[in-house]
């Protein structure tokens, strides 16, 4: 660096050559960069004084003793943004603190074009709800259950099994790549039902996943290494996720017809259409209940026709089970179109999650059901299945799946897990009745039945994109842009106040 009485050589280092100068009338020289100047508050102003044009990197600072004799020797060395920073004393009351930089241009990152991805648009909703200071608040967006005092909740039989779990001091030995053989046994017989024929044949090949996602994306790479030519088509809307998980695998995506915006409810005609008009052994995305996001779930008969096309489309169906038990608190009714699919013969994948019904969110407890010819197929296509997960994770973890094979292999603790799922399930179709009727009351433009004909976690409200804005903005409360919400986040405390809110933004926003 060149300064009245500081010299640089092409070492970078710096040398004091004439303390006793005034600081005025700066200026560095190539490859380095001033970061700081102390002195006196006489020295600081004609400093700052020029220093406009000094390339400076932190605003110059004074009233630092100095040394009383300037030395190499006593170079202070720092790293400062990667780099090296010299600073030197001198005789007279300053100092000067400088970087040496390259004279030849740092190589780029290797990671310098990485743009910054867009946030979850679900989990988006917690993020913007959580920087949110009003204490009206509402959270809508996330599907956890929360209880009538808008808690968390953890199932009275998880706890006692985790607690029973801990005093057996069990090991925390790695599991086979297929998963706990208990868990595995049990949560394939809950999803068939232990007397079906697929069952007592051993035709099915169940590996453990993590929860639905996890499960998901191992059905998705089996699909795109065994039915590579398969498009895979998922409703019109679907679970936001559905639509990453399978081109990531790399398996092509379609949509079918599923949701009647005007009317609130099952465009089967739609949907029977577009199923039929894809191509033949494609690979179709469906619900088994509680459909997400917007809880309208077709009828035992719609779901014959459903099977009927896909058996003479030769379409292999992918059942997501996210909420058994969950959606209607009855385990046999929600797993009724995978099973009735089953009886018809319908080639088929079948996802489990373990979040919702038993609350083991962080846990990450589910499966992957394939439902095969006979069971010698069924253990060629587990050793495939095997293969995918090998090399993505290796196994999966324990501690949930100890948690639900022993609440599934017992007796008396699946009945106290029937009752507790039971009392969710219920809590939340009384939200659903509450919610209703607060609109109906206060005469919220439009019909609401359709609030009360959907079913499960989720409600699609009908309020468009600029309703939501408006809603969030005014009277804070989160839900997804498309107008779904949770109707596990409401209680009876805040339903009236949901209602009014919604009331407010139709007035307001008046639908087309």
């Amino acid at each position: 660096a060149t300064l009245p009485g500081i010299a640089g050589t092409n070492e970078g280092v710096l040398a004091v050559t004439k303390p006793d100068r005034a600081l005025g009338n700066m200026s560095i020289a190539p490859g380095f960069t001033l970061l700081s100047v102390a002195g006196t508050p006489e020295q600081g102003s004609r400093l700052l004084s020029s220093a406009k044009s000094l390339p400076i990197q932190a605003k110059p600072f004074f009233g630092r003793q100095a040394s009383s004799q300037f030395s190499v020797d006593k170079m202070t060395k720092n790293l400062v943004n990667g780099r090296r920073s010299f600073e030197y004393t001198s005789a007279s009351p300053f100092f000067v603190s400088a970087v040496d930089t390259p004279s030849k241009p740092r190589s780029k990152s290797a990671f310098a074009d990485v743009p910054k991805a867009p946030e979850d648009p679900i989990l988006g909703v917690s993020v913007a709800y959580n920087a949110c200071k009003d204490p009206k608040k509402l959270n809508l967006g996330v599907g956890a259950y929360r209880t009538e005092q808008g808690k968390p909740y953890i199932l009275d039989i998880v706890k006692k099994v985790e607690e029973d779990l801990v005093r057996a001091t069990l090991d925390k030995e790695y599991l086979p790549i297929d998963g706990l053989p208990a868990f595995r046994a049990r949560t394939s017989e809950l999803l068939f039902g232990p007397d079906s024929a697929v069952i007592q044949e051993k035709r099915v090949a169940t590996i453990q996943g993590l929860s639905g996602t996890g499960s998901l994306r191992i059905a998705a790479g089996f699909i795109n290494k065994f039915l590579p030519d398969a498009t895979v088509y998922v409703s019109i809307p679907t679970w936001g996720n559905h639509k990453n998980i399978f081109p990531q695998a790399g398996s092509k995506i379609g949509e079918y017809r599923y949701y009647d915006y005007a009317n609130n409810s099952l465009d089967i005609e739609g949907m029977l259409a577009d199923l039929k008009a894809a191509p033949a052994k494609s690979v179709i995305v469906l619900h088994a209940c509680a459909h997400n996001p917007t809880g309208v779930d077709p009828t035992p008969e719609q779901w014959s026709r459903i099977a009927d096309v896909l058996l003479e489309k030769q379409h292999v169906a992918l059942f997501d089970v996210a909420y058994q038990g969950f959606a209607s608190g009855d385990l046999i009714r929600d797993a009724q179109a995978v099973r009735s699919c089953v009886d018809r013969g319908v080639p088929m994948l079948v996802t489990q999650s373990y979040a919702k019904n038993m609350g083991l969110y962080g846990l990450r407890v589910g499966a992957l059901n394939v439902v095969c010819a006979d069971a010698d197929e069924a253990v060629r296509v587990l050793s495939q299945l095997k293969t995918i997960v090998r090399p993505m994770y290796s196994n999966p973890p324990v501690h949930g799946a100890r948690i639900a094979a022993a609440i599934l292999g017992d007796k008396d603790k699946f009945e106290q897990w029937r009752v507790e799922l039971k009392g969710m399930a219920d809590r939340i179709i009384s939200m659903r009745q509450q919610l209703r009727a607060a609109l109906e009351a206060n005469g919220a433009p439009g019909t609401w039945n359709h609030i009360t004909d959907q079913i499960g976690m989720f409600s699609f409200t009908g309020l468009t994109k600029p309703q939501v804005e408006l809603i969030t903005s005014k009277w804070f409360v989160f839900m997804t842009s498309d107008g779904r919400i949770s109707m596990a986040g409401l209680n009876t405390s805040n339903v009236q106040y949901l209602a009014d809110a919604i009331k407010d933004v139709l007035l307001a926003l008046p639908p087309s």
